[in-house]
């Protein structure tokens, strides 16, 4: 990972950036370098931090999806997200793009997932399986090509690989996306899920926030930002 993801919102509680696909988020086994890393780093510069700077994980989204990732800058920031987002009051907008149109070309999913950790993977399965979870998303169709299609995808829950597994359980398979049935990886390692729009009330000021992250630069993404 090298430079700084741009930066789509920071004040003394909050900090937004605008992930690159390929970015991880959190330090894992790999070894790389991670944003959150990266962003400390970023703050011990700016502001001349002394010692230790706390940045907290509000939520993540997976390694090859871009688009905009909440942290917070205190710890009464993260305790209060935290609880937004169990409350579902940060309202999260994903545009996807996928090989299919949806039938009908708007609705509701509601699905039951059971996430495989060994596979790092999440399945539809019937509300009886143990461990299943309910997952839910409204979708729309915005735009359409001549064999890919944009739908914009509002999360109403958060569970792992929520969007990718629900969609393939549809057929509608998203670009680049060889775990969940696409045919074909992208250029860049990256699949055509993006984290478009946050909206969320801060929780410290009151203020009404709507965060937008521009898409990759993917040909695909610019045809659709172009089109939509």
């Amino acid at each position: 990972m090298t430079g700084l993801p741009e930066i789509l919102y920071e004040d003394n509680h909050i900090l937004i950036v605008n992930k690159r696909p390929g970015d991880i988020v959190q330090g894992d086994k790999t070894g790389d370098v991670s944003l959150i890393d990266l962003l400390k780093n970023y703050i011990k510069d700016k502001y001349h931090k002394p010692g230790k700077v706390f940045l907290g994980l509000v939520h993540r989204i997976d390694r090859p999806v871009s688009g905009a990732v909440i942290f917070a800058r205190t710890s009464k920031a993260l305790t209060r997200l935290t609880t937004m987002v169990k409350d579902r009051e940060i309202r999260k907008t994903y545009w996807a793009i996928v090989d299919k149109i949806p039938d009908p070309l708007q609705g509701r999913l509601e699905n039951y997932l059971v996430k495989n950790a060994k596979q790092n993977k999440s399945y539809v399965v019937v509300k009886e399986t143990k461990d299943a979870k309910l997952a839910v998303l409204e979708y729309s169709l915005l735009a359409s090509s001549k064999s890919l299609h944009l739908l914009q995808i509002d999360l109403i829950t958060g569970r792992h690989h929520q969007i990718r597994a629900q969609l393939a359980a549809k057929q509608c398979y998203i670009r680049g996306d060889l775990k969940y049935g696409a045919r074909r990886s992208n250029p860049d390692g990256s699949i055509c899920l993006h984290s478009r729009e946050i909206n969320f009330i801060h929780p410290v000021s009151g203020e009404k926030l709507m965060i937008i992250a521009e898409v990759p630069s993917l040909p695909e993404w610019k045809f659709f930002e172009v089109h939509k």
